[in-house]
């Protein structure tokens, strides 16, 4: 059991029954698992697809899938079956890993970083948001000019909750640092009785 998974059954579970009353323990909401995407702007390019290839492995320690298109498209001038990306999903323990790294490695480390960018017209159930900087990645620092050119890092969160309060108040109790704030309730405080 990782510390993200403990703290989320021993605290963020307990927070949101008292929050938003729940009478069946299987609806509480959880995070159900992190994508990871490296889409290569130029796909014929294989250097860079092995790269991404590489770094997701490094980052993760599991295998990522290579993306392919299954049609051709002239107006990208992408042919059908050559390598665009490739794709991670992480899941059980994997996903806690990652959202630890990210947390005390990776927002720390990046310059300028205020937060991450959070919507009005975001969804209830997934938020996705770009990492630019990879060299961030403890991993990837000691290997630097093999990852000098890596495309962005496209990372999707999907949890299974059913309003945008209870999203938000899961990503405010996962220490997700959000750039916009300013919403409608103060969902970093847990009315107790």
């Amino acid at each position: 059991m990782t510390l993200i998974d403990n703290y989320y059954k021993k605290i963020i579970q307990y927070d949101l029954i008292n929050k938003f009353f729940y009478y069946d323990l299987n609806k509480i909401p959880k995070l159900e698992k992190i994508i990871l995407n490296f889409g290569v702007q130029e796909g014929l390019v294989l250097k860079n697809v092995a790269a991404s290839f590489l770094a997701l492995e490094l980052i993760t320690n599991k295998q990522s899938i290579i993306t392919k298109p299954k049609q051709t498209n002239m107006l990208l001038k992408v042919k059908k079956g050559t390598p665009v990306g490739c794709l991670l999903i992480l899941k059980k323990n994997s996903k806690y890993l990652f959202l630890f790294k990210l947390l005390t490695q990776v927002f720390p480390n990046l310059k300028d970083f205020n937060g991450v960018n959070f919507s009005k017209k975001s969804n209830s159930k997934n938020f996705s948001f770009t990492l630019t900087t990879l060299i961030a990645f403890q991993e990837l620092e000691t290997q630097f000019y093999l990852f000098r050119n890596l495309p962005p890092l496209n990372v999707t969160l999907i949890t299974n909750t059913k309003t945008r309060k209870e999203f938000l108040f899961l990503l405010n109790s996962f220490k997700i640092p959000l750039q916009n704030k300013k919403f409608d309730c103060n969902y970093n405080s847990i009315g107790r009785v």
